[in-house]
This record gives C-alpha cells, sequence and structure tokens, in this order.
C-alpha cells in the first residue's frame, strides 16, 4: 500500500459547485477507482488560495491521475474542466507533493 498526495487549482468561486460534484460522483468512476486499487480519497480546498488537496491510497502504486487513457476519466475531466485549472486535454494540473513527514 501506498499513500500519495498531489494539489490542484480550483478557479475561484466554485467551491460550492466542485462540492455538487463530487457528491453525485458517477458510479463507474468510483468503481474504476476501487477496480485501480484506490481507496480512502480524499480532496481538501484551501479557500485562500482555492488549491485543492488530494490524498489517496494505493494498492496498486497507480494513482487516479494515471487513469486518464480510460473514457470515463476523459469525460469527468472534461466535466471538471470549466471550474479548475487543467491541461490542454481537461487533465487537471496536478502538482505531486513530498512526504515530509508520518505520525503513525
Amino acid at each position: 500500500m501506498q499513500t500519495i498526495a498531489f494539489k490542484m487549482k480550483l478557479k475561484p468561486g466554485f467551491k460550492e459547485e466542485y462540492r455538487k460534484r463530487h457528491n453525485a460522483i458517477w458510479p463507474e468512476l468510483t468503481e474504476l477507482l476501487k477496480n485501480n486499487g484506490i481507496y480512502d480519497y480524499s480532496i481538501f480546498l484551501d479557500e485562500e488560495t482555492d488549491i485543492l488537496f488530494a490524498v489517496q491510497k494505493q494498492k496498486s502504486g497507480q494513482s487516479s491521475q494515471d487513469l486518464g487513457d480510460t473514457e470515463i476519466v476523459k469525460r469527468w475531466w472534461a466535466y471538471m474542466a470549466d471550474i479548475m485549472d487543467t491541461n490542454s486535454d481537461n487533465s487537471p494540473l496536478s502538482v505531486p507533493l513530498t512526504p515530509v513527514f508520518r505520525m503513525d
């Protein structure tokens, strides 16, 4: 098992829309993530900067960001592109974060 974290950027004023879309996350997307060993996935928002901070545990060593070649992830990225900073393929601009401390 591995835990990874990364950050993304929400466009200003879209906190509630982001929350709404994730509260209604597509079941087929959740299934894809789980089937690829991704679980215990949380996203936090720093409201001062609109930075999204994501943490997920992985059984397979594959991140949600590694599933961009699947049709469902491509559709999700397109669905979210109007409220987030994205790359030209609609994938979220995502920056991996380096772990520096862990307390067990």
